[in-house]
């Protein structure tokens, strides 16, 4: 093309994109008969030009031409503009925070088999031994050992509910992880579990334990804030399914624990909740104040929740034990929802056989969760592990963020008699799933947004959810239904992988399996398997150089886990080979000093 000829082409160009919209002009009268006819409603919205379509494509990543933007635009106030009237107005609808959406993610394909009809729950018989004389010995013993203690009544759930909050009073100033203390609450219910024991009425091994709650569980007449600050006097009027499951095996609630604002990160309006293995570091999010106050013996167990790492990432910073169920496993009514298809609620704990003793009385469907189903349990803590297909890749084993410690848990598990197994997956886009989450949580938290009540909330930087919430707005639905359409073919995969394995160890952090796991709603294990040593804390905030983070000199030792991946509502198998390396590696006890 001569240059002449180039400069015409251009100058078209330009014309065609200064070209105003066009409205349709409406018939002045229909033919009797006539079909409705898109595109021909009453303008409305803001003036769109051509020039407006050359910046929005930038923002999808999509080509038009110059023609194709003027045609856009001709239009879009008549037809794509009006399908916000929800919205907009004028007939405006309001939707209420419990209304799910039509559609619900079941990850079960079609075809799989049907679950297994029958519960089966057997806890081990193991002997706590006899009750330690020090108070923090008490506070630190895994949960299966309170519960004979308190069962064969050597201990009283009043001693150890008041041991949890003298300790919670002396040492939550360093970590900031309760924000609501239910004091009078938990002596009450520590009281009556103590008379019903007395009575012969034992309900469980959860009765009289100490418990906390991630914060986004509504409690009837107890503050329920999201960690958020438009939401920080938020009283609820009902107890969510998990709090009254909880309640009626007797157990005891002692505090509403921080989560980063939103269940985002480790951040909330009263501070960052610190690791108490690295005071100096946040103790990672959302699920931080059921991190931070389980590790430190604030509490006997605690509930967290996960959209995509939120019980995983605490729980290997903080050293725990962190039981993500099968999505569907665990009812969420009366919790937050940050992501209709990918929210899901799990114990954090000291020990695999906790994790496991805290599901059992979780677990289950409720009418105000569509998402949750009917999932028998079966878990046997006596069971061999020998012979089971164990699946890793061996890239990630190789590579960051995988350390020693992973690769010794790997030959761990194959001197106790399980098969190690290569396996690969697809490498595929897994981030592209996110439109999913970014898009679910923008409108969960739609109101927020659109009214500039985000603006109150502490964290406004780049990755916050104010933010994304706002990003998310000019996210695609087209790219939204792609990303749906992947999430299937992921879960395909999924399924042909673990058809080759019982199961898989993958280094907890790692980010595909993050993504490829909550999307395709697996259940994980996170434990403690080893130390490491660091020379700078970590953050899940992105790097920021006007706040570096601290560094040690020399290095400090802290925990770190591995997380191993079941197949769908087969918790069983992952807790049982969870307790032989336990068992096996007995990393488990030592204590966050300081602490």
């Amino acid at each position: 093309m001569s240059s002449a000829a180039a400069l015409l082409a251009s100058g078209a160009a330009a014309a065609a994109e200064a070209q105003p919209a066009l409205a349709a002009a409406p018939p002045a009268e229909p033919t009797p008969g006539s079909p409705p006819v898109s595109g021909i409603a009453p303008a409305v919205g803001p003036e769109v030009s051509a020039a407006t379509f050359a910046e929005a494509q930038k923002l999808v990543m999509v080509e038009l031409t110059a023609a194709e933007r003027a045609q856009a635009a001709q239009n879009w106030r008549t037809g794509m503009a009006t399908l916000h009237e929800r919205r907009s107005g004028p007939r405006k609808v309001a939707l209420a925070p419990a209304l799910a959406p039509y559609s619900t993610w079941n990850p079960l394909l079609p075809g799989q088999a049907p679950l297994p009809r029958n519960d089966r729950f057997v806890r081990s018989r193991r002997d706590p031994g006899s009750l330690p004389a020090a108070d923090a010995d008490i506070a630190y013993a895994p949960l299966w050992k309170l519960s004979r203690w308190i069962e064969s009544r050597r201990l009283s759930s009043e001693r150890l509910t008041r041991i949890y909050l003298e300790r919670i009073a002396r040492l939550d100033p360093q970590l900031r992880c309760v924000i609501t203390l239910t004091r009078d609450l938990a002596l009450e219910q520590a009281q009556r579990a103590d008379r019903e024991i007395a009575a012969g009425r034992y309900r469980g091994p959860l009765h009289g334990v100490p418990w906390g709650a991630k914060d986004l569980l509504d409690t009837a007449g107890i503050r329920t804030t999201y960690g958020a600050e438009p939401f920080e006097e938020r009283v609820p009027q009902s107890d969510a399914a998990v709090v009254r499951r909880l309640d009626a095996a007797g157990a005891v609630l002692i505090a509403k624990l921080s989560l980063g604002a939103l269940a985002l990160n480790d951040v909330w309006f009263g501070g960052q909740t610190m690791n108490p293995w690295l005071p100096e570091e946040g103790s990672s999010g959302s699920s931080a104040g059921p991190g931070a106050a389980t590790a430190a013996a604030l509490v006997g167990f605690s509930i967290g929740s996960e959209t995509e790492g939120s019980i995983v990432s605490p729980s290997m910073r903080c050293g725990l034990t962190g039981l993500r169920p099968t999505f569907g496993r665990v009812a969420r009514t009366g919790a937050m929802t940050l992501c209709w298809s990918l929210d899901k609620l799990g114990p954090m704990a000291r020990s695999v056989e906790d994790a496991m003793l805290v599901l059992a009385a979780i677990a289950g469907p409720d009418p105000g969760d569509l998402g949750s189903v009917a999932a028998p349990l079966e878990f046997d803590a006596g069971a061999g592990v020998r012979g089971l297909r164990l699946g890793y890749l061996a890239r990630w084993m190789r590579e960051d963020p995988a350390t020693e410690v992973d690769r010794h848990a790997l030959e761990k598990l194959a001197a106790l008699g399980l098969a190690p197994v290569e396996v690969t997956v697809p490498d595929w886009p897994y981030d592209d799933l996110n439109t999913i989450l970014f898009a679910e949580a923008a409108a969960a938290f739609e109101e927020l947004t659109l009214t500039g009540k985000a603006a109150a909330m502490r964290m406004q930087v780049v990755d916050a959810w104010p933010n994304t919430f706002r990003q998310a707005r000019f996210l695609s639905a087209v790219d939204f239904v792609q990303a749906d359409r992947l999430r299937r073919a992921v879960a395909q995969e999924m399924h042909k992988l673990l058809s080759q394995v019982d199961l898989l160890l993958v280094p907890s952090l790692r980010d595909e399996m993050l993504t490829i796991g909550n999307f395709t709603g697996l259940p994980s294990l996170t434990l403690r398997a080893g130390f490491v040593e660091v020379g700078e804390a970590r953050s899940d905030w992105a790097p920021d150089p006007q706040r570096p983070l601290p560094k040690f000199h020399p290095l400090r030792r802290v925990p770190h886990g591995v997380t191993l991946i079941g197949r769908l509502f087969d918790e069983g198998t992952i807790a049982r080979v969870g307790l032989a390396l336990e068992e096996s590696l007995a990393v488990a006890d030592e204590r966050p000093p300081g602490f």
